[in-house]
């Protein structure tokens, strides 16, 4: 049996009157993730109550891991993913390149979690810059895609208060900037700001109109948590496939193998028929592959409608139908959809309602006569949920 997990990060959504009053996914041309739906459609709470709504949470959740007994932080899924070993007690943090407006001392902004379009060749640049420019005690900073890096931080402070900077969009978070004492943080924040402003990669990007990034931020710290792997849990091998390295370090802990995919950028412009192809690839030496797409997330931070529409397309044309085309005639299988959490779009942040997700298996897709949708509603309207999101796992792969 081969076993094929396809997720579009943030897929889930409320309903817009610019769609109609449809969701994205329900506006959508979705005619592989329906075919699926058809068979067996459901959702499930990826969030432990109390927890917030990360990509982080509802992946250990999508992969059978109760986030409540082995989620310690987001940032060192991160670290693993670039080969960064932590020591017993040092802490791992995201590091962001943002795009802050400065208007005043007691007035700024987040305009961007993301700095725009920044390319991992310009992120690259600027985190040097930062790593040769700012002296930390114990810190270490390292390199990542686009506008994802990280910082390591031997005996860093742990129990501080961290903002992602995602859910703060728009939003003046002078007061946290400014915070003196404990939090060695927000002052770490302050210190990046004249080293980036003047950066050639910053002159350049302000020539074209572009975001500059304009500050780092540091978030989602952490320590090295302790995973079982997964195949002592489900007894097959398996494979990842993301651009982000929250997912591959995610990945790393489990045991899963990383898997490359040429043009992959973790943005909208990543390469979704190569990553359906490699799902495939995978497939012949492997059990079980988790794709995951970050594209419909990223779209929603950015408030576009119509960037979501066409990430949550491509995703069902490119990444589903090339995985159900690859699939069809080779024996037996299993293929899910899922999105990890609702990243609506009149919030610009995650939030906690339980995601759709349906699967089916080769002979089941065979023989259904279609009629549901892959969307939130359909999926609110049917009997199958997971309240323990993580309980999931173990249904797919044994049901």
């Amino acid at each position: 049996m081969k076993y094929a997990f396809l997720v579009g990060d943030g897929m889930g959504d409320y309903p817009l009157p610019e769609l109609g009053g449809k969701t994205p996914l329900g506006a959508a041309a979705t005619p592989n993730m329906d075919l699926i739906a058809s068979c067996r459609l459901g959702s499930l709470q990826t969030i432990p109550e109390g927890m917030d709504p990360g990509s982080d949470v509802a992946n250990l959740s999508l992969l059978g891991y109760d986030p409540r007994k082995y989620h310690t932080g987001r940032s060192p899924f991160e670290a693993a993913s670039m080969g960064v070993d932590l020591a017993p007690g040092e802490a791992a943090f995201r590091m962001n390149l943002v795009t802050l407006d400065i208007q005043s001392e007691d007035h700024i902004l987040m305009v961007s979690h993301s700095a725009g379009d920044l390319t991992t060749e310009e992120g690259t640049a600027l985190v040097e810059a930062i790593a040769s420019s700012i002296e930390v005690p114990g810190g270490r900073f390292f390199p990542g895609v686009a506008y994802r890096h990280l910082m390591t931080w031997r005996d860093g402070p742990l129990n501080v208060k961290t903002l992602p900077p995602h859910d703060y969009l728009d939003r003046n978070i002078a007061s946290y900037l400014l915070m003196e004492g404990s939090n060695p943080v927000p002052k770490l924040i302050r210190r990046s700001w004249d080293i980036l402003k003047n950066h050639p990669v910053n002159r350049q990007r302000k020539k074209q109109g572009l975001n500059e990034a304009n500050s780092i931020w540091l978030w989602g710290q952490g320590t090295a948590p302790e995973l079982p792997r997964f195949k002592s849990l489900y007894g097959i091998s398996g494979g990842v496939i993301s651009a982000v390295d929250l997912i591959k370090g995610i990945g790393a802990y489990a045991g899963l193998e990383s898997i490359h995919v040429p043009g992959a950028t973790g943005y909208l412009d990543t390469n979704y028929i190569g990553k359906g192809e490699s799902a495939i690839d995978a497939l012949k030496k492997l059990d079980f592959i988790f794709v995951h797409v970050e594209a419909p997330d990223e779209a929603s931070h950015n408030g576009r409608v119509d960037e979501k529409m066409h990430a949550i397309e491509s995703f069902d044309r490119d990444v589903v139908g090339t995985v159900l085309k690859g699939l069809s005639g080779t024996g037996d299988f299993k293929i899910m959809v899922a999105t990890d959490h609702y990243t609506p779009i009149s919030k610009r942040t995650h939030s906690t309602e339980p995601p759709p997700l349906a699967w089916a298996s080769g002979p089941e897709l065979e023989k259904t006569a279609g009629g549901k949708g892959f969307n939130e509603k359909d999926a609110a309207e049917s009997a199958l949920f997971f309240e323990n999101g993580c309980k999931m796992m173990k249904a797919f792969i044994t049901d």
